[in-house]
């Protein structure tokens, strides 16, 4: 069988089914587990969360029909990119790729908190009133349309197999999924598995509506490039419970958790000092 062939032709069955697979085991681990009680519905949450997620993968298809993997096969066929250039044992080459895939990922993460017009869009994905499994797939259309841009341009560099780009999507929604995921874990799992795995107990803290906690804690998938660039933070001051989820000028239900709201979001209020090396909230700013 070629596999690259049946990749390019299944990716997006492939992709819905881990989706969708994930997000059951997440949903149900919620509710037997929970680390939070929720102040929104869950009903009206999902309802508009889930909602964001459709019109994004309907705009995805229609401006970036080929997506990530199509881009993939075109640079392989052309011989473009790091991977096509240079002769690399396949297992490495998927290894490498992902790996630095998920950096990528970590450095645009990065940037859209410190350019205050990116945050504008960003900011979606922050004033989420909870923290649950369906807000690791909440964010803006444009956001996941210049997403996709740097996607394209990466594996255009990189000219990574086509396995690797349909693991990497694989592992970055599962990932954001679970990290994202209302759920409790033993303390002592949490503290080994974070050296591994970024778990919903360290990204939470990157949700907290304190500024210098929100600007910590970018990954993903891999924690180690927040160990590794100094923005790892290990716990929020108020302590899990105890946090406040969201954006200090952002708290009307109406506003950010119906899609209408969320939609407008970015087109808001002022641009003002929102960047990643403020040191102090302002609370009268644009958040």
């Amino acid at each position: 069988m070629n596999w690259g062939s049946w990749l390019l032709n299944n990716e997006v069955q492939v992709r819905l089914a881990f989706f969708f697979a994930i997000l059951a085991v997440m949903a149900i681990w919620e509710m037997l587990a929970p680390r939070r009680e929720l102040t929104v519905p869950k009903a009206v949450r999902w309802f508009n969360n889930l909602g964001l997620v459709f019109l994004n993968s309907l705009a995805l298809r229609l401006i970036f029909p080929a997506a990530a993997v199509g881009v993939a096969a075109v640079a392989q066929q052309r011989g473009w990119g790091v991977m096509n250039i240079y002769e690399i044992p396949f297992v490495l080459s998927v290894v490498l790729s992902v790996m630095l895939m998920d950096l990528v990922i970590y450095l645009q993460h990065v940037m859209v908190h410190a350019i205050p017009a990116l945050w504008r869009l960003h900011r979606v994905h922050h004033a989420d009133l909870d923290f649950d499994v369906t807000t690791g797939a909440r964010f803006h259309p444009i956001e996941i349309l210049l997403s996709m841009l740097i996607k394209i341009g990466t594996i255009m560099v990189l000219g990574p197999p086509l396995v690797a780009v349909v693991v990497f999507e694989v592992v970055l929604n599962a990932t954001a999924m679970f990290n994202h995921s209302n759920v409790r874990l033993p303390l002592r799992l949490d503290r080994v598995l974070r050296w591994f795995l970024v778990t919903p107990d360290m990204h939470r803290v990157h949700h907290s509506v304190e500024d210098d906690e929100t600007n910590s804690n970018f990954g993903f998938s891999l924690p180690w490039w927040d160990r590794l660039f100094g923005t790892y933070r290990a716990q929020p001051r108020a302590g899990h419970e105890g946090m406040t989820i969201g954006i200090h000028k952002f708290r009307d239900v109406r506003q950010v958790q119906w899609l209408p709201g969320m939609l407008m979001l970015p087109f808001v209020g002022k641009i003002s000092g929102y960047v990643i090396n403020r040191r102090s909230w302002n609370k009268e700013g644009d958040g």
